[in-house]
Protein backbone atom coordinates (compact mmCIF):
# COMPACT_ATOMS: atom_id res chain seq x y z
CA UNK A 1 0.00 0.00 0.00
CA UNK A 2 1.90 3.37 -1.10
CA UNK A 3 0.91 5.72 1.19
CA UNK A 4 4.08 7.93 1.19
CA UNK A 5 2.51 10.34 -1.18
CA UNK A 6 2.05 14.53 0.48
CA UNK A 7 -1.65 14.73 -0.33
CA UNK A 8 -1.13 18.04 -2.08
CA UNK A 9 -3.98 17.93 -3.79
CA UNK A 10 -5.91 17.30 -0.64
CA UNK A 11 -4.93 20.60 0.54
CA UNK A 12 -2.82 22.21 3.67
CA UNK A 13 -1.91 20.65 6.82
CA UNK A 14 -3.04 17.08 7.31
CA UNK A 15 -1.74 13.97 4.53
CA UNK A 16 -5.05 12.46 3.29
CA UNK A 17 -4.53 9.46 4.33
CA UNK A 18 -4.36 10.79 8.13
CA UNK A 19 -7.21 12.83 7.51
CA UNK A 20 -10.08 11.78 10.34
CA UNK A 21 -12.91 9.65 9.04
CA UNK A 22 -15.46 8.69 10.83
CA UNK A 23 -13.69 7.90 14.60
CA UNK A 24 -10.72 6.61 12.29
CA UNK A 25 -7.86 7.79 9.60
CA UNK A 26 -8.73 7.18 5.85
CA UNK A 27 -5.85 4.93 5.67
CA UNK A 28 -7.00 2.65 8.96
CA UNK A 29 -10.33 2.65 6.43
CA UNK A 30 -8.56 1.64 3.54
CA UNK A 31 -6.47 -1.50 5.44
CA UNK A 32 -9.62 -2.28 7.22
CA UNK A 33 -11.01 -4.74 4.52
CA UNK A 34 -7.76 -6.53 3.75
CA UNK A 35 -7.32 -6.95 7.59
CA UNK A 36 -10.64 -8.79 7.64
CA UNK A 37 -9.56 -10.99 5.18
CA UNK A 38 -7.33 -14.31 6.04
CA UNK A 39 -6.62 -14.87 2.62
CA UNK A 40 -4.10 -11.35 2.90
CA UNK A 41 -1.57 -12.66 4.86
CA UNK A 42 0.53 -9.83 4.85
CA UNK A 43 0.19 -6.17 4.52
CA UNK A 44 3.09 -3.57 3.47
CA UNK A 45 2.85 0.23 3.61
CA UNK A 46 5.06 2.23 1.95
CA UNK A 47 5.31 5.71 4.44
CA UNK A 48 6.98 9.06 3.41
CA UNK A 49 10.78 9.25 5.50
CA UNK A 50 9.14 12.27 7.34
CA UNK A 51 5.42 10.56 8.38
CA UNK A 52 5.00 11.24 11.85
CA UNK A 53 1.60 9.96 11.68
CA UNK A 54 1.98 6.09 11.69
CA UNK A 55 2.83 5.52 14.80
CA UNK A 56 -0.72 6.58 16.07
CA UNK A 57 -1.71 4.65 13.06
CA UNK A 58 0.32 1.57 14.57
CA UNK A 59 -0.38 1.75 17.71
CA UNK A 60 -3.93 1.90 17.21
CA UNK A 61 -3.91 -1.67 14.97
CA UNK A 62 -1.41 -3.21 17.24
CA UNK A 63 -4.06 -2.79 20.06
CA UNK A 64 -6.76 -4.67 17.78
CA UNK A 65 -4.87 -7.42 16.99
CA UNK A 66 -3.57 -6.36 13.63
CA UNK A 67 -0.13 -7.78 13.66
CA UNK A 68 0.13 -8.48 9.71
CA UNK A 69 0.57 -5.05 8.60
CA UNK A 70 4.63 -4.02 8.33
CA UNK A 71 6.29 -0.92 6.96
CA UNK A 72 9.06 0.22 4.60
CA UNK A 73 10.17 3.51 3.57
CA UNK A 74 8.48 4.64 0.60
CA UNK A 75 10.24 6.23 -2.81
CA UNK A 76 9.65 9.29 -4.52
CA UNK A 77 7.31 8.45 -7.08
CA UNK A 78 4.65 5.96 -6.52
CA UNK A 79 6.17 3.53 -8.08
CA UNK A 80 9.19 3.35 -6.36
CA UNK A 81 7.36 3.00 -3.24
CA UNK A 82 5.01 0.08 -4.62
CA UNK A 83 8.72 -0.94 -5.96
CA UNK A 84 10.28 -1.44 -2.58
CA UNK A 85 7.44 -2.86 -0.60
CA UNK A 86 7.45 -5.56 -2.82
CA UNK A 87 11.35 -5.64 -2.47
CA UNK A 88 10.61 -5.87 1.32
CA UNK A 89 8.24 -9.17 0.44
CA UNK A 90 11.35 -11.15 -0.58
CA UNK A 91 12.07 -12.90 2.01
CA UNK A 92 8.47 -14.13 2.93
CA UNK A 93 7.03 -14.78 -0.18
CA UNK A 94 7.28 -16.96 -3.86
CA UNK A 95 7.17 -16.24 -6.79
CA UNK A 96 3.75 -17.39 -7.83
CA UNK A 97 2.24 -15.69 -4.36
CA UNK A 98 -0.52 -12.88 -4.96
CA UNK A 99 0.43 -9.20 -4.28
CA UNK A 100 -2.53 -5.76 -4.54
CA UNK A 101 -1.46 -2.77 -4.52
CA UNK A 102 -4.11 -0.60 -3.06
CA UNK A 103 -4.19 3.16 -2.26
CA UNK A 104 -3.95 4.48 1.21
CA UNK A 105 -6.22 7.58 0.22
CA UNK A 106 -8.94 5.20 -0.38
CA UNK A 107 -11.02 4.32 2.21
CA UNK A 108 -14.46 2.95 0.84
CA UNK A 109 -13.34 -0.46 -0.75
CA UNK A 110 -16.27 -2.39 -0.23
CA UNK A 111 -15.00 -6.00 1.51
CA UNK A 112 -17.33 -7.91 -1.30
CA UNK A 113 -15.27 -6.24 -4.26
CA UNK A 114 -11.92 -7.44 -2.45
CA UNK A 115 -13.68 -11.02 -2.13
CA UNK A 116 -14.96 -11.17 -5.67
CA UNK A 117 -11.35 -10.16 -6.74
CA UNK A 118 -9.35 -13.14 -4.32
CA UNK A 119 -12.27 -15.51 -5.43
CA UNK A 120 -12.18 -14.75 -9.38
CA UNK A 121 -8.68 -14.52 -9.78
CA UNK A 122 -7.05 -16.93 -8.14
CA UNK A 123 -6.40 -19.79 -10.89
CA UNK A 124 -6.10 -16.92 -13.49
CA UNK A 125 -3.10 -16.74 -15.30
CA UNK A 126 -1.96 -12.87 -15.51
CA UNK A 127 -4.27 -11.52 -13.08
CA UNK A 128 -6.55 -8.46 -12.70
CA UNK A 129 -8.31 -5.24 -11.26
CA UNK A 130 -11.39 -3.63 -10.01
CA UNK A 131 -12.61 -1.34 -12.98
CA UNK A 132 -15.59 0.46 -14.32
CA UNK A 133 -17.10 1.04 -17.27
CA UNK A 134 -16.35 4.91 -18.60
CA UNK A 135 -19.80 6.52 -18.56
CA UNK A 136 -18.31 10.21 -19.74
CA UNK A 137 -18.38 11.79 -22.97
CA UNK A 138 -14.32 11.72 -23.80
CA UNK A 139 -12.94 14.39 -26.15
CA UNK A 140 -9.62 13.69 -27.74
CA UNK A 141 -7.71 17.32 -28.09
CA UNK A 142 -5.95 18.10 -30.75
CA UNK A 143 -2.39 17.88 -30.75
CA UNK A 144 -1.64 20.68 -32.67
CA UNK A 145 -2.52 24.56 -31.58
CA UNK A 146 -3.03 23.16 -28.63
CA UNK A 147 -2.14 25.50 -25.68
CA UNK A 148 -4.05 26.20 -22.53
CA UNK A 149 -7.62 25.69 -24.39
CA UNK A 150 -6.70 23.00 -27.10
CA UNK A 151 -9.78 22.42 -29.33
CA UNK A 152 -11.66 19.22 -30.36
CA UNK A 153 -10.03 16.49 -32.62
CA UNK A 154 -12.60 13.77 -32.14
CA UNK A 155 -15.12 12.20 -29.71
CA UNK A 156 -13.85 8.87 -28.00
CA UNK A 157 -15.79 5.71 -28.59
CA UNK A 158 -15.96 4.37 -25.02
CA UNK A 159 -17.99 1.71 -25.61
CA UNK A 160 -14.54 -0.69 -24.80
CA UNK A 161 -13.07 1.62 -22.02
CA UNK A 162 -12.62 1.04 -18.43
CA UNK A 163 -11.52 3.18 -15.33
CA UNK A 164 -9.17 1.70 -13.50
CA UNK A 165 -9.46 1.15 -9.71
CA UNK A 166 -7.41 -0.47 -6.87
CA UNK A 167 -7.04 -2.96 -5.51
CA UNK A 168 -4.96 -4.98 -8.30
CA UNK A 169 -3.90 -8.06 -8.50
CA UNK A 170 -0.80 -9.69 -9.90
CA UNK A 171 1.76 -12.42 -8.94
CA UNK A 172 4.70 -11.12 -7.29
CA UNK A 173 6.83 -12.61 -10.11
CA UNK A 174 4.96 -10.30 -12.02
CA UNK A 175 4.85 -7.26 -10.04
CA UNK A 176 8.38 -7.80 -9.52
CA UNK A 177 9.70 -8.10 -12.95
CA UNK A 178 7.46 -4.82 -13.77
CA UNK A 179 6.01 -7.11 -16.26
CA UNK A 180 2.23 -6.32 -14.41
CA UNK A 181 2.75 -2.42 -13.58
CA UNK A 182 0.10 -0.47 -14.99
CA UNK A 183 -1.73 2.65 -14.78
CA UNK A 184 -2.19 2.39 -10.83
CA UNK A 185 1.92 2.94 -10.48
CA UNK A 186 2.63 5.50 -13.28
CA UNK A 187 -0.08 7.11 -14.31
CA UNK A 188 0.54 9.65 -11.42
CA UNK A 189 4.24 9.79 -11.65
CA UNK A 190 3.58 10.69 -15.90
CA UNK A 191 0.08 12.18 -15.40
CA UNK A 192 -1.37 11.94 -18.94
CA UNK A 193 1.27 9.04 -19.87
CA UNK A 194 -0.08 6.29 -22.08
CA UNK A 195 3.10 4.73 -22.93
CA UNK A 196 2.71 1.41 -25.46
CA UNK A 197 5.19 -0.51 -22.59
CA UNK A 198 2.74 0.39 -20.05
CA UNK A 199 -0.50 -0.54 -21.89
CA UNK A 200 1.24 -4.08 -22.44
CA UNK A 201 2.08 -4.64 -18.88
CA UNK A 202 -1.63 -5.60 -18.19
CA UNK A 203 -2.21 -7.24 -21.79
CA UNK A 204 -4.30 -9.92 -20.68
CA UNK A 205 -5.30 -9.20 -17.05
CA UNK A 206 -9.28 -9.62 -16.10
CA UNK A 207 -11.46 -6.62 -15.96
CA UNK A 208 -13.63 -6.88 -12.65
CA UNK A 209 -16.61 -4.41 -12.00
CA UNK A 210 -15.65 -2.43 -9.10
CA UNK A 211 -17.97 0.42 -6.84
CA UNK A 212 -16.68 4.06 -7.87
CA UNK A 213 -17.59 4.68 -4.61
CA UNK A 214 -14.41 3.00 -3.59
CA UNK A 215 -12.51 5.32 -4.77
CA UNK A 216 -13.57 8.40 -3.00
Amino acid sequence: MPAAGSGSRFGPGVRKQYAPLEGRTVIEWALAPFLGDRRCAQLVVALARDDADWKKVAARLAASGASAVTTVEGGERRSDSVRRALESLAASASPSDWVLVHDAARPCLDPADLGRLLDRLGTHPVGGLLATRVSDTLKRAARIGGGADPPVAETVERSDLWRALTPQMFRVARRASGTGRGRLDESQDHPGSGSGARRRGVAGAALLRGALEGHA
